[in-house]
């Protein structure tokens, strides 16, 4: 199997001191459908994980990001894929986040993902990044 190699954003809300996260429900007909993620979407073959991140903030929440830092990567094997995570925190932005491909967004406070039998159900390969948000914030 091929590994997809996949951008993903921990966006922050600053309007309110980065206490709050940007999550996405991903459509029920993909891969993982139903589930919470960090927003993001594919690395093109022509791309660097910094340009994906931008073209795909813009494509999916209508946003353009002014700042982003690289936060971490993640290797995790699905039973019928492989996906590197490539993750960056995005702390500033213009425009106002919405769910252009019809998927529903949320502005979810940080404390409210991490809390154990939270409602935020994320894909497997989101759990080390969910681990390492709780570390940091606590």
């Amino acid at each position: 199997m091929k590994r997809v190699h996949v951008v993903a954003a921990v966006i922050y809300d600053t309007d309110v001191g980065n206490n709050k996260i940007l999550i996405s429900r991903r459509p029920d007909h993909l891969h993982q459908g139903g589930l919470w993620e960090f927003p993001g979407g594919k690395v093109e073959a022509d791309e660097k994980p910094q340009q994906a991140l931008a073209r795909e903030l813009e494509e999916e929440l209508d946003i353009r990001v002014t700042h982003s830092e690289p936060f971490m990567q993640v290797s995790h094997d699905y039973t019928d894929r492989q996906v590197l995570l490539d993750i960056w925190q995005v702390s500033a932005f213009q425009g106002e986040a919405k769910g252009m491909e019809g998927q529903e967004c949320r502005w979810v406070a940080l404390t409210d993902l991490l809390v154990a039998g939270s409602e935020y159900a994320f894909p497997a390969a989101n759990q080390a990044i969910l681990n390492k948000l709780a570390l940091e914030n606590s």
